[in-house]
């Protein structure tokens, strides 16, 4: 349950007005659902402090949670943001996903190294994992992004600039978000960021730009002229820099303004609104295979022109978090927040290289994020035995052929499953993306009993609705006994216990050593974890699957597959390691690191070992607790 709820401003309720000026279908309904949140406030949850790197109280700060619960902590805590950057999902259709890299086993990778080669058969393999769904309809969409606009505003300082990354799909919808949050008054630029990458239409010129608004939250935003101004090329100062002034230097003089202003080339000029910066490449330190990344000289731009140091720079869908590295190189404070545990682990280890000051806290929003929601939602649909797809009714089909599309109420529900003597018995899971429904709250217990449930054919008992959080339990079933219009029972599923007893642990086999009379000018340490045999079942599940399907992949053509086998010892599925000497319990404090590349070499406190990883990390104190992350993203703590 929320701590309790932070209010927003009294104007904020008039500011989501804007959404009545859609006219699809069923936003009035929306626009509904907004406005009791609004009335609500923001749920403040319960903050665990997982880990501190560097120096306390740096201020800066990594958030796993979502964008509405990071702003109510912000918000009750008076921390303010001076420039947010934010890249949300695009509401694009498609599915994005993380390619796992199986790596070699230590054996077989100092074979390849002293050949200097390696065959087909014996490169990494890759499977993927779902990062997040960006399949959204339209209404939901905006809806969404009202919510945690709004919730952004809330913490945001008086001369706080705020820049929003779209692309076609659905920019030109949120541009009318943002005119009715921020005022039409206080738009400030479009920003078209154009780019190259592979793949060309046959039919169409090429989509190869993005669109970035940007707002001041009042007319007196900041903006850093001098930070925002870009060299001159040789040609143009050549073509125009022809006058001098008294000293003989050259210049540029012209009306400008109601008067006369001289210009020098070394000055600069502020740059247009259209940019041309290229993605990063593979290959380069920054990029962190993570697949929405956006290029980190985009970030230093946007940071330069819209703040200076010590103003804090914060990005509530933080991705790989390259605007907090951004920030940190550039002498800003920055606050990183995704709801997926994949980003929290990109963004740490970038910034832990980088030598940057962080805490790390996870918000306590009711049930724990397996990696990121859409694999917390398979894992649930597996957790619900007998769940099937809901099937679509006629009235349904029929308003499809007609060009129509479905009611929330409709949408509600996820799929079905038999029971018996209630037969076909609907199920609703919580959007985990979505902050609002991962809360049964007023505002959903309203929706419940009063449009979905309803909404269900005549021939429905029984229907199960399950949820990540609540208000009181007792409140929760009076109100739907009080209030339910129809005969249908209503059975309540709290996720914790679905999945309760569903993740596998990893297990692993070490030892420590403490070494003998180590070189203190050569900086050898006097302890060290030796890892003897890891064990993730989970992932050998995940490989066994890839195995069978490209076994059968392979058959159909005619050609053989050599499948994917893990060593004994099971060291090429660890992806990072690190041992804590400070404290046997509480947030953790990293005295010691290694991160294993792909080619299965190590890389200790930042700097590259050479060779491949032996299995071993060193710490100069006697380790107390050993953190294990494998290569799918899930840590694991163990005692020493």
């Amino acid at each position: 349950m929320p701590l309790k709820y932070v209010p927003f401003r009294q104007e904020s309720a008039k500011e989501q007005s804007v959404l009545q000026n859609f006219s699809r279908g069923f936003r009035c309904m929306e626009t509904e659902k907004i406005l009791e949140i609004l009335n609500r406030g923001m749920p403040l949850y319960e903050m665990e402090h997982q880990e501190t790197a560097g120096m306390d109280g740096s201020g800066n700060l990594l958030i796993r949670g979502t964008c509405i619960s990071a702003c109510a902590y912000l918000k009750e805590k008076g921390i303010q943001a001076d420039l947010v950057y934010i890249d949300p999902p695009f509401a694009s259709g498609a599915d994005y996903v993380k390619k796992i890299c199986i790596r070699r086993s230590a054996g077989d990778s100092r074979d390849i190294m002293k050949t200097d080669g390696a065959s087909e058969a014996e490169a990494p393999r890759f499977f993927e994992e779902k990062l997040y769904g960006d399949v959204w309809e339209k209404e939901q969409y905006l809806s969404w992004m009202c919510e945690n606009l709004l919730a952004i505003k809330e913490v945001m300082s008086e001369t706080a600039v705020i820049y929003v990354h779209l692309d076609y799909h659905i920019s030109h919808y949120v541009k009318i978000l943002l005119d009715g949050i921020f005022g039409e008054e206080n738009f400030r630029n479009e920003i078209v960021w154009c780019y190259s990458t592979q793949g060309r239409p046959k039919d169409r010129f090429a989509p190869k730009h993005d669109t970035i608004f940007c707002y001041g939250k009042s007319r007196a935003a900041y903006f850093n002229e001098e930070g925002a101004r870009i060299p001159y090329t040789e040609e143009y100062i050549r073509s125009h820099f022809q006058s001098r002034d008294e000293q003989g230097r050259a210049c540029r003089k012209r009306f400008d303004g109601g008067k006369w202003r001289t210009y020098y080339p070394d000055e600069g000029m502020i740059d247009n609104d259209y940019w041309l910066i290229p993605y990063e490449n593979s290959r380069a330190r920054t990029r962190a295979d993570y697949v929405t990344q956006k290029p980190e000289a985009l970030l230093e731009k946007i940071i330069k022109a819209s703040s200076e140091r010590g103003m804090v720079v914060a990005d509530f869908f933080g991705g790989s978090g390259v605007a907090a590295a951004a920030a940190a190189k550039l002498g800003r404070r920055f606050i990183h927040c995704d709801i997926s545990v994949n980003s929290i682990q990109a963004a740490r280890d970038r910034l832990r290289a980088d030598g940057a000051f962080f805490d790390v806290l996870n918000v306590l929003d009711g049930v724990r994020i397996y990696r990121n929601p859409v694999q917390t939602l398979e894992k649930i649909k597996k957790a619900i035995p007998g769940l099937k797809r809901a099937r679509r009714t006629k009235r349904q089909n029929e308003s499809q052929a007609a060009g129509g599309s479905e009611k929330p109420a409709e949408q509600f529900w996820n799929g079905v499953i038999s029971e018996r003597p209630a037969g076909r018995v609907p199920v609703h899971l919580p959007d985990l993306r979505n902050g609002r429904e991962q809360l049964m709250d007023q505002a959903f217990l309203d929706y419940l009993v009063n449009q979905a449930v309803p909404a269900l054919d005549g021939s429905v008992k029984k229907a199960v609705v399950c949820y990540a959080d609540r208000i009181d339990k007792d409140k929760v079933r009076k109100f739907i006994e009080d209030n339910k219009k129809s005969a249908v029972e209503i059975e309540l599923r709290d996720l914790k216990e679905v999945l309760d007893g569903m993740e596998e642990k990893d297990r692993v086999k070490f030892h420590t050593e403490k070494l003998a009379d180590p070189d203190e000018e050569k900086n050898e340490k006097r302890y060290c974890v030796v890892i003897e045999k890891f064990v993730s079942g989970q992932i050998q599940e995940k490989i066994t699957a890839f195995n069978r399907k490209k076994e059968r992949a392979k058959a159909k053509r005619g050609r053989s597959f050599t499948p994917i086998a893990i060593s004994k010892e099971g060291l090429e599925l660890i992806e990072f390691l690190s041992v804590d000497c400070s404290a046997s319990s509480g947030k953790w404090r990293s005295a010691a690191e290694v991160r294993i590349d792909r080619q299965g070499c190590a890389v200790r406190d930042g700097v590259a070992a050479g060779g491949v990883w032996d299995g071993k990390i060193y710490s100069e104190e006697l380790p107390l607790r050993l953190k294990i992350r494998n290569i799918c993203g899930d840590e694991t703590i163990w005692m020493l």
